[in-house]
């Protein structure tokens, strides 16, 4: 029989129900192999309603630290009767099936391509435990205790995260330990190890930190300086909010008084929570709030009422699949040209788009920044798969010396000194006017915020020349803007070629990794990572460049690639889309093989053809 042979390079997946406790054991058996000091990159695949139904957690291992999913799986942990046929045929041929042998399976519940290993893992806790409780979780334990010994996990190093999480619970931390040594004992016994994936010592993490992108989002935002939080709970995006209110409450309480130097709102909807953070940016709060697609759908009045009114805020959008509720636990790219276009009428808005937890840390904070200096609504674009999943990233860095950017915020001194203010007036050339605060000056700098059309002074006016005067003004401020988001990165081919690829956010793993397998296999693309909305010109000068250029992302229609058609007014048939939209994070594997498809069907095609 084949068998799947790698050390420190393969992906294994469990397959469990929700609620059985599975998830804190499989996080253990990642963390563990990283603290061996081996890559890893976890991802948490579970149901959006009750107990009970199918959840999956995936562990990517890769020492030469490819973080991205690759696609395919070398051993399941099959302990779902529900899932089994789904789970049995992700097998690779030569991988390896995990199961609980208590029940006996017809042969035909088998491949005879892979390696099945039994272990009797509920007769083993009925035997151990009489609180059904304690067989459940324990169950999970002992399994990763047997995964220790066939793919040789340190003991040790589990033992150790154990007792951190159990820390002043010596009881659990015991039974615990207790349990992972009877799984361990049970496979040197009776089962044959170590099997052909095996974990070794390595030095390959370096000084990188494991931390989630909406945690890291949040600490983003107090580093940024956000005083306001206003929020209604919805999947993915909740932990953020949670996890702002954590940070604030260590960092943002005065020692000597006690006092709260913060205020966190969970507002009664979607709509309370925007209209909270509208007003608290237009009294000069730095204010944000955390939501996912649809809570974007419900506050884009107000969205549009701040970039008329013209009023710092910053939005943090954790993607999910769509539409209307879709798929609440599972991850897309498909809020860009609702958000890109939030409100009706004509409206652009700047979206950042960060690639994993460094970048949701910096993006948080340079997006608050951008909200004041821009006045206007700033989106970070992150999604479920970076918000809500563990990533090693390089450590978060921030320069204490650095003084948070609050714009073109008229003084009291200079109305006193008679300096002009005209709210609406573009002065300098960039399309941001200059603004007050409320407050500022007893009798000057006052003016009224409308949503409806006005002068420079912000004097009501329905008169054409006003309105074109500030939509066009708008306009300038969009392009000013592009030169203030971070800017695109640049991959270059090891060889000339004719064929680049745009891709962004957390497509950007898989890409690293499709990249090198597309050149191995003689395929070369010039690779190109958008970071924000609008582009800077470096994008149109590279599609430019090219004959075709792949537009990789997580939706079904190419909002992308639209955005890129629309606003660089680019000819459709120069631009290729790589579409994934299943919920799954996008693999490696699959952006290989769909552009590997497409760079065979441009062989035989005229140049800049458009390829169906």
């Amino acid at each position: 029989m084949k068998r799947i042979e790698a050390v420190n390079d393969f992906v294994i997946k469990f397959a469990n129900v929700n609620g059985s406790g599975s998830a804190s054991a499989n996080e253990l058996f990642a963390k563990a192999i990283l603290r061996m000091g081996v890559p890893v990159s976890p991802r948490n695949i579970f149901p959006s309603n009750i107990q009970g139904l199918p959840t999956w957690y995936e562990v990517r291992v890769s020492e030469r630290s490819w973080l991205g999913r690759r696609g395919g799986i070398d051993m399941m942990i099959a302990m779902n009767p529900q899932t089994w046929a789904q789970d049995v045929a992700e097998l690779e041929v030569g991988g390896y099936l995990f199961y609980d042998s208590t029940k006996a399976l017809p042969p035909s519940s088998f491949r005879d391509d892979i390696n099945v290993i039994g272990m009797p893992v509920t007769a083993i806790c009925n035997a151990t435990y009489e609180d059904p409780r304690q067989r459940t979780l324990f169950k999970n334990i002992m399994v990763l205790g047997a995964l220790s010994v066939l793919m040789e996990v340190d003991a040790a190093v589990i033992e150790m995260l154990f007792s951190e999480q159990y820390k002043g619970k010596e009881r659990l931390l015991e039974s615990n330990v207790r349990a992972l040594h009877a799984g361990r004992s049970f496979a040197k016994d009776h089962l044959k190890a170590p099997i052909g994936l095996t974990v070794k010592r390595a030095e390959a993490v370096g000084e990188r930190i494991f931390v989630d992108g909406n945690t890291a989002a949040a600490l983003g935002c107090v580093y940024g300086g956000a005083t306001v939080c206003a929020w209604y709970p919805i999947t993915p995006s909740s932990s953020l909010a949670e996890a702002f209110e954590k940070y604030c409450r260590k960092y943002r309480v005065d020692p000597a008084t006690g006092q709260n130097r913060f205020a966190i709102v969970q507002a009664e909807d979607e709509i309370a929570s925007i209209g909270i953070v509208t007003g608290a940016g237009w009294n000069g709060a730095r204010a944000f709030t955390a939501t996912s697609g649809p809570g974007v759908s419900l506050m884009t009045e107000f969205i549009g009422l701040a970039y008329f009114a013209e009023i710092p805020m910053t939005i943090i959008d954790v993607q999910r699949g769509g539409p209307s509720t879709g798929m609440p636990t599972r991850t897309q790219q498909a809020d860009l040209l609702s958000s890109a276009y939030a409100s009706h009428g004509d409206t652009k808005h700047v979206m950042l788009l960060p690639q994993d937890p460094h970048e949701c840390f910096q993006f948080s904070a340079v997006a608050l920044d951008l909200a004041d200096r821009l006045q206007t609504p700033i989106f970070v674009m992150t999604d479920l798969d970076i918000g809500m999943n563990q990533r090693l990233c390089e450590p978060f860095a921030w320069d204490e010396s650095q003084a948070y950017d609050r714009g073109k915020v008229m003084t009291a001194e200079e109305l006193e000194a008679g300096k002009d203010f005209a709210r609406y007036k573009d002065v300098d050339g960039d399309g941001v006017p200059w603004r007050t605060l409320p407050g500022t000056h007893p009798n000057k700098g006052a003016y009224f915020t409308r949503g409806t059309t006005r002068d420079e002074y912000a004097r009501y006016s329905e008169a054409g020349p006003h309105y074109m005067y500030n939509v066009q003004r708008l306009l300038r401020k969009f392009a000013t803007a592009a030169t203030l988001v971070p800017q695109p990165v640049l991959r270059a081919a090891a060889k000339k070629t004719r064929l680049g690829v745009l891709y962004f956010g957390s497509t950007a793993p898989a890409m690293d990794e499709a990249l090198e397998a597309l050149a191995a296999d003689g395929i070369h693309l010039d690779a190109m990572r958008l970071r924000a909305f609008p582009f800077a010109p470096s994008v149109r000068e590279f599609i430019a460049m090219h004959d075709h250029v792949f537009v990789a992302e997580q939706n079904r229609d190419a909002q992308m690639r639209t955005l890129l058609v629309n606003e660089l007014d680019i000819d459709p048939s120069w631009l290729i889309a790589v579409l994934h939209y299943d919920g799954t994070p996008i693999t490696a594997r699959f952006i290989t093989q769909s552009i590997t498809k497409h760079v065979h069907a441009l062989a035989v095609a005229p140049r800049r053809e458009r390829i169906v």
